[in-house]
């Protein structure tokens, strides 16, 4: 099964992640809405990217560079970035500059080329509820992103989940507005939908919810 992005959500992912927004999104996501909307607090992702992060490292929806700006110490690595949205990469890079990212402009619903060898761990929060499709057409980015990963490597992530998680009716109402305006593309998605299209390409799945939140890590990508 293949899966395009349309020029159309292209559009409004730009529009929607504009250098604006992004200047606020670590205050109003990773601040408020992590805590008192989805109520999955910032410090579990925090906890999961600091516990799974290699010297070897690809982060896929880079947002505005938070967790690797937080979470990796300050020492020679490989830190490389892969994003459709180009004010994204760009924060991101200037953000952690330290590190001399690999800049990687790409849709994850596509082979993805990237230079230099696999990673040993690859992070990929917050991206999955963005992206189009039903479920099981999104965890085809798993497949395309298991080509790049170390036979002992980890991949890793979180997703805001629109079925089947208990939700305040802010968080409703929320997230309805954010599937309206294109923000979001979540409304079926669902926790075992999520988990078959893990396993359909690792062997090893672990996967748990915060709030309405699913947090998991995938080892053992089957080749």
């Amino acid at each position: 099964m293949s899966s395009k992005i349309s020029p159309e959500t292209i559009d409004a992912g730009q529009a929607i992640y504009s250098k604006k927004i992004l200047m606020i999104y670590d205050i109003w996501v990773l601040g408020i809405s992590n805590r008192f909307i989805w109520r999955c607090p910032t410090k579990h992702l925090r906890a999961l990217f600091s516990e799974h992060v290699s010297d070897n490292h690809l982060d896929v929806g880079v947002g505005t560079g938070y967790f690797l700006d937080k979470c990796l110490k300050n020492k020679p690595r490989r830190v490389a970035l892969l994003d459709l949205n180009p004010n994204s990469l760009a924060a991101t890079a200037q953000r952690v500059r330290r590190f001399s990212p690999e800049i990687n402009q790409g849709n994850v619903l596509e082979p993805i080329s990237l230079k230099g060898d696999k990673f040993d761990s690859i992070s990929i929060n917050y991206l999955l509820h963005c992206l189009p499709g039903s479920m099981a057409e999104k965890c085809q980015a798993f497949g395309f992103l298991a080509e790049h990963i170390t036979p002992d490597g980890v991949l890793f992530g979180s997703t805001i989940i629109g079925e089947g998680l208990p939700k305040t009716s802010v968080a409703s109402k929320l997230m309805n507005f954010y599937n309206e305006k294109g923000a979001f593309s979540n409304i079926g998605d669902d926790v075992s939908s999520l988990k078959a299209g893990l396993k359909h390409y690792f062997d090893d799945v672990e996967l748990y919810t915060i709030g309405c939140v699913a947090i998991f890590v995938a080892r053992k990508a089957i080749q």
